[in-house]
């Protein structure tokens, strides 16, 4: 993936309020010409793509410091041009600066961070956050199958609810960026009852506001 040492060069595909985690998967339906090109790119080198969240709207916007490599883990090329990809989270990793480039699409060199493997949470910690989990649940209408969810190892749960978590999108750069899965889970926690304390906002996200 290049760059100096210790460091990687990543194609960046900027967006709001959708976050990637090492270890899942994330569908994308992908339009604009420059991500298609893009996509063609990464599909002839290494097939990664990096995920990061712009800061604002509107072309060019500075970018979260923090996101995630994907490598595209599956793919269908329609006839128009456009893709429908599947990407399974890598790494996190930290841009250290934006590169100059002629690619239609930014790309930035980053150092990839390493997350302890196999992190797991106290008995404690862990029958927390499933109790949370559950109030926030019932609260939000949704459907959730219990048992499937009990046989999770920690890591997979706590990081899919915040990648799936109807939070905004500073709130889920705040779960992306904590230093440790004990940390986001305590955070995670934090945000359930928060938002089951109050009303949503219009568009159904509860913000860090």
């Amino acid at each position: 993936m290049g760059g100096t040492p210790g460091t990687v060069r990543l194609s960046i595909f900027p967006l709001p309020g959708v976050i990637l985690f090492p270890g899942l998967q994330l569908p994308l339906h992908i339009f604009e010409p420059r991500y298609r090109a893009m996509v063609s790119d990464a599909l002839a080198r290494d097939r990664r793509i990096a995920m990061i969240q712009p800061q604002a709207a509107g072309e060019g916007a500075p970018l979260f410091t923090v996101g995630c490599v994907g490598k595209i883990d599956n793919v269908e090329a329609l006839d128009d041009g456009r893709f429908n990809i599947v990407l399974e989270g890598i790494a996190r990793f930290r841009i250290l600066r934006e590169l100059d480039v002629t690619t239609p699409f930014r790309q930035v060199e980053a150092e990839l961070i390493e997350d302890e493997e196999g992190a797991s949470l106290s008995a404690v910690e862990r029958a927390s956050f499933e109790r949370e989990a559950r109030k926030f649940a019932m609260s939000q209408g949704y459907a959730v199958d219990w048992e499937a969810v009990a046989r999770l190892d920690d890591e997979s749960l706590v990081n899919g609810v915040s990648q799936i978590a109807p939070f905004d999108s500073a709130a889920k750069q705040a779960l992306l960026e904590a230093s440790d899965l004990a940390t986001r889970c305590e955070m995670l926690v934090q945000l359930m009852q928060f938002f089951g304390r109050r009303d949503a906002d219009d568009d159904g996200r509860v913000t860090l506001q």
